[in-house]
């Protein structure tokens, strides 16, 4: 397969490309870059990339018109943050929030999702989640049906999700990301109360393992990720562990 670059370096993905084949020839080349560039914002191309093991991001880059052009950013971290559920840890001051009797904490799975887009762009831009992807995502997973409320399996093909967390009935917290094989990827989430976002996390990685997910991936190492016991793996390993070998 011939590998298309950039001026700059970057590999370019074109639609009829294997994306599979793509990510193989990153490996074996070393390609430095975590990022390659795509122009196609097709839900078939988005859920190829997705399903490929990318985590798709977009930019925009507006011309001297000042008309926006966005491109796709598919990005294969050179090191990618992985929660494997035997690895999580709770800190002591967080433990006694995720009595729900007493503090009234309720996660939901693939529930709200639009809200918890919408709100996520809301508490951290647009800067990546740009309007042509978000409305890419919204289109493959309605296109896959939007599946049963309050349920989350692992999947065979990309399918975005999300999961709420409630309290006292109110939404105060959630994320959404994409299930892929037993892999969960989280892309972004938000929240509105002080540990409510910690304890969306301690739920949700409790509800991954109980319904057969391998990891929560992360995407981008971060110190509070660490925190909850999730470790840097190289892009090879995280390959393997995508597909399942």
């Amino acid at each position: 397969m011939k590998l298309n670059y950039t001026f700059s370096g970057f590999l370019y993905i074109k639609p009829e490309d294997d994306c599979i084949a793509i990510v193989d020839a990153m490996l074996a080349t070393d390609y430095n870059e975590e990022f390659c560039i795509a122009q196609d914002f097709s839900p078939a191309f988005v859920k190829k990339l997705m399903e490929a093991g990318f985590l798709v991001m977009a930019a925009d880059f507006p011309q001297k018109n000042e008309k926006s052009e966005y491109i796709l950013l598919p990005k294969l971290h050179l090191e990618r943050s992985a929660l494997f559920f035997e690895n999580l840890h709770i800190k002591k001051s967080i433990r006694r929030f995720l009595n729900s009797a007493v503090y009234g904490y309720m996660l939901y799975p693939n529930r709200d999702f639009e809200r918890i887009v919408n709100r996520c762009i809301e508490k951290h831009g647009a800067d990546w989640l740009v309007p042509p992807l978000v409305e890419c995502i919204k289109k493959i997973r309605q296109k896959a049906g939007e599946g049963e409320e309050g349920l989350m399996l692992p999947a065979a093909e990309a399918f975005p999700s999300s999961f709420a967390l409630y309290r006292n009935g109110k939404l105060v917290a959630g994320e959404f990301g994409v299930v892929c094989g037993n892999v969960y990827t989280s892309y972004s989430g938000y929240f509105d109360e002080d540990n409510a976002g910690t304890v969306q996390i301690i739920l949700t990685a409790r509800y991954l393992q109980e319904h057969g997910f391998s990891f929560l991936d992360f995407g981008m190492p971060m110190n509070y990720k660490t925190d909850l016991g999730a470790v840097d793996i190289s892009p090879a390993e995280f390959v393997r562990l995508f597909r399942g070998q």
